[in-house]
């Protein structure tokens, strides 16, 4: 039977702005080669944890551990992509031009780097587009590009926070479709949602509700233990609105 890693530990973390408490007393492990998603509503604490682990925030109290190592470190960030909430992209380049310039950043150079700018493009479904300046890119198309940039590098993993808004349900599927290919060559990956049905695509699920981790388990454990059909009745469930 093969050996199953932790990829992330999460470890008692609490984060506090002030007075306010953003997520409280989190403990979790996520394992190589899975798909876990986080699920909750705006607010829950979601983007604050994934950045946690992405290294650009830090917790309160409480530790966070990628591949065994503390976070932020930047000796893992060439293991890790990242794909934010916001897209974070050079609206007066094209789309071509920004995933040069930051396949460099990740050190792709030559023919590795127009091989991979052509693989992700594809995944996106953004092959045809590559040459439109950005600004003029509708906000789905935004999206896929961002998600075409945390994939270039093919990194171990894939830190995704909301990565399908704003995205047509037909591409949303070739999308995941795309998540499971990459979980198929061990990649691991967490994504940020609060869209059911996506929740039922991964294979374990972290249910947050006003920063604390109310549940964790797959879909199918999750609702066989609360004796529901859906994910939506399960967190309702969890949450206590729901007898």
């Amino acid at each position: 039977m093969k050996k199953v890693n932790i990829c992330v530990s999460v470890q008692n973390v609490s984060k506090s702005y002030g007075i306010h408490s953003v997520l409280q007393d989190i403990h979790l492990d996520i394992l190589e080669g899975e798909i876990f998603g986080l699920l909750g509503p705006s607010g829950a604490g979601k983007t604050t944890l994934v950045k946690e682990l992405a290294g650009l925030d830090t917790p309160t109290e409480g530790a966070n551990y990628l591949f065994g190592q503390k976070m932020p470190n930047l000796n893992l960030v060439q293991r890790i992509g990242y794909m934010a909430q916001s897209d974070a992209l050079y609206t007066e380049l094209s789309a071509k031009e920004n995933l040069r310039f930051f396949s460099e950043l990740y050190g792709l150079k030559g023919r590795k780097q127009v091989e991979r700018i052509e693989e992700v493009a594809e995944i996106v479904q953004l092959s045809n587009h590559l040459s439109k300046v950005v600004s003029n890119y509708s906000g789905g198309m935004k999206r896929r590009l961002s998600l075409a940039i945390a994939l270039l590098h093919e990194p171990e993993l894939l830190i995704l926070d909301e990565p399908t808004v704003g995205i047509d349900p037909l591409l949303r599927k070739n999308i995941w479709r795309a998540f499971q290919s990459l979980k198929e060559r061990g990649k691991t990956l967490i994504v940020t949602t609060h869209v059911m049905d996506e929740a039922d695509k991964c294979d374990r699920l972290g249910l947050l509700r006003n920063g604390k981790l109310i549940a964790v388990g797959t879909p199918g454990e999750l609702k066989r233990q609360t004796g529901t059909k859906t994910i939506e009745e399960a967190f309702l469930y969890f949450g206590g609105e729901q007898s």
